[in-house]
C-alpha cells in the first residue's frame, strides 16, 4: 500500500490532518504524520513533535518555554527534513502532504526541498499566491492556493482539502508503481530561452542520438538554480550552458537572476561544460509599465504580455564578459567557451531590434582577455541559432564526455557517428571555426 507522509504543525492544524487523514485513507493509501509543532504534542501524530525536536538537537519543550518563535523554528525545520529523509529512505514516504501559513509552509516546504526530485510532493499554503520562490525552491514542489486561511473546516477549505487528499493518493499510488523504461543515461542539463530555442532544440537532438539523456532548463532564474541543484546531487553530470542571461538579470537587477553563484557549480565540480552566450544582450522584467523609471529611456522589447526585455549597454556587455570569465576559470574540468560573432539572440541579429555590434564586441572583447589562456575558446560566424553553431557546441561535449570516460561511444545502443571534424587549432590553445562546418576561420584578437 503506498504511503503519504503528513507533516505540519498540529498545535494549530489538528482538525485539517485529521480531515486529511480520513480522506487519504478512504482513498486506499497507508498514513504517517508527522508533528512539527512546538507549543503541544498531539495524539494523531505517528511521529511526534518531541521526536521531531529531538531529530533537530532540540527539547521541544524547551524550545515552547523559551517563547523564542526563531529557533524553535529552525530546530524543528531541521527535524523534520531529518524525518521525512529518513522515511523516504525506509520506503516509508510514497509521496508528501502538508498544509501552513508562512511559518507552517515554510518549515514544510524546507522539508520538501531535502526530498529527491520526483518524490511527489504538495504544499497546501495560503502563500501560494505570491512570491513562492523561498517555498519551492529548486525542486518539484506543487503548491495549492487554498483561497480561504487554513484555521478550521468550511466550505470552501473542505472542498481545497479534499482535492488536495486526493492529489496526493493518486500521485503516492501512481508513483509507488511506476517503473521507468529509459534506462540509466549520461545526463547533460542544458539551458535555454525563446530566443535561443533553435539552437537547444538542434544540439539536444544531436545528443540524445547519441543516448544522451538531454535535461532543458528555462533560464528564468529558478531553472538556473534547479539545473545546478542536480549537479550538485549527481543528477546531472554535464553541462550545455548555451543560455547564460542569467547573469545579466543578477547584474542589471532584473526579475530573472539565478543569484550570484550561477555558472560556478558544473565548473567547481570538474563537470564537462559548453558554455556560450545565449541572451546576454537581454535583462527581464515583467509589464512594460513594471519596468523600473530609471530604464524608461532604454531599449525596450515587449516579449509578450508578462515579459519586457531591455537591451543591455555596451558598458554593461563588458562587465558581463568580465563576471561571465571570472567565472568559467575557476572550472576543474574540461571547458570550451562558443563565441557567436553574428548574434547571441534571436533578436540581436542584424536588422533586429537589440542588434548593437558594439555592445557585441565589448561582451566578446572583455571575456576573451580575461579568461584563463589554456580555455578553449570557439569563434563561429553565424548567430546562436546558426545549425552549424548547435552542432558545433554538441559535437564538442560529446568529445569532452567521452575523453572523460574513456570509450569510444557513450550511446546505450544505435549511437551516431562524429560527422563533423573538430575545430583547427589555433594560438594560446584555443580553437576557431572548423573549415569542415563550411565555415571560415576567424582569427583570435
Amino acid at each position: 500500500m503506498a504511503t503519504v507522509v503528513l507533516l505540519g504543525t498540529l498545535d494549530t492544524k489538528g482538525e485539517e490532518y485529521a480531515f486529511l487523514r480520513d480522506r487519504i485513507r478512504a482513498d486506499g493509501c497507508d498514513v504517517v504524520i508527522v508533528d512539527a509543532g512546538v507549543r503541544s504534542t498531539s495524539p494523531l501524530a505517528d511521529i511526534s513533535a518531541d521526536e521531531v525536536a529531538a531529530a533537530g538537537e532540540a527539547n521541544r519543550a524547551a524550545l515552547a518555554a523559551a517563547g523564542d518563535r526563531g529557533p524553535a523554528m529552525a530546530a524543528m525545520t531541521r527535524g523534520a527534513t531529518a524525518i521525512v529523509r529518513r522515511l523516504q529512505a525506509e520506503g516509508r514516504l510514497d509521496a508528501i502532504l502538508g498544509v501552513g501559513g508562512s511559518g507552517g509552509s515554510s518549515l514544510i516546504s524546507t522539508a520538501m526541498q531535502g526530498l529527491p526530485v520526483g518524490v511527489p510532493k504538495l504544499l497546501v499554503s495560503t502563500m501560494a499566491s505570491g512570491d513562492t520562490r523561498p517555498y519551492v525552491g529548486s525542486t518539484d514542489i506543487a503548491l495549492l492556493n487554498p483561497v480561504v486561511d487554513a484555521a478550521g473546516i468550511n466550505a470552501i477549505s473542505e472542498r481545497v482539502l479534499v482535492n488536495a487528499a486526493a492529489a496526493a493518493a493518486g500521485m503516492a499510488r501512481a508513483g509507488a508503481g511506476f517503473v521507468s523504461t529509459r534506462g540509466p543515461r549520461p545526463v547533460i542539463g542544458a539551458t535555454m530561452f525563446g530566443v535561443t530555442t533553435p539552437c537547444v532544440t538542434a544540439a539536444r537532438a544531436l545528443l540524445e542520438a547519441r543516448g544522451y539523456e538531454v535535461m532543458v532548463f528555462h533560464a528564468n532564474g529558478a531553472g538556473g538554480r534547479a539545473m545546478e541543484a542536480l549537479m550538485r546531487t549527481g543528477v546531472i553530470t554535464a553541462a550545455l550552458d548555451i543560455t547564460t542571461t542569467e547573469l545579466a538579470d543578477e547584474l542589471i537587477g532584473g526579475v530573472l537572476s539565478a543569484g550570484p553563484d550561477r555558472l560556478e557549480v558544473a565548473g567547481v565540480l570538474g563537470l564537462p561544460q559548453v558554455v556560450s552566450l545565449g541572451a546576454l544582450d537581454m535583462c527581464n522584467f515583467g509589464p512594460k509599465d513594471t519596468v523600473p523609471e530609471r530604464f524608461r529611456g532604454r531599449t525596450l522589447y515587449v516579449h509578450n504580455a508578462a515579459v519586457t526585455l531591455m537591451r543591455t549597454t555596451e558598458t554593461e556587455c563588458a562587465e558581463l564578459g568580465r563576471t561571465l570569465a571570472r567565472k568559467l576559470n575557476r572550472a576543474a574540468g574540461p571547458l570550451t567557451v562558443f563565441i557567436p560573432l553574428g548574434g547571441v539572440s534571436s533578436i540581436s541579429t542584424p536588422g533586429g531590434p537589440f542588434h548593437d555590434p558594439a555592445a557585441d564586441a565589448a561582451l566578446i572583447r572583455e571575456l576573451k582577455a580575461a579568461l584563463r589562456p589554456d580555455v578553449e575558446v570557439v569563434e563561429m560566424a553565424t548567430d546562436i541559432n546558426d545549425p552549424a553553431f548547435a552542432t558545433a557546441m554538441a559535437e564538442r561535449l560529446d568529445a569532452q564526455i567521452r575523453a572523460r570516460a574513456g570509450q569510444a561511444s557513450i550511446a546505450s545502443s544505435g549511437g551516431g557517428r562524429r560527422t563533423t571534424e573538430n575545430p583547427k587549432r589555433i594560438k594560446r590553445g584555443r580553437r576557431a571555426a572548423a573549415a569542415g562546418q563550411g565555415l571560415r576561420p576567424v582569427e583570435q584578437v
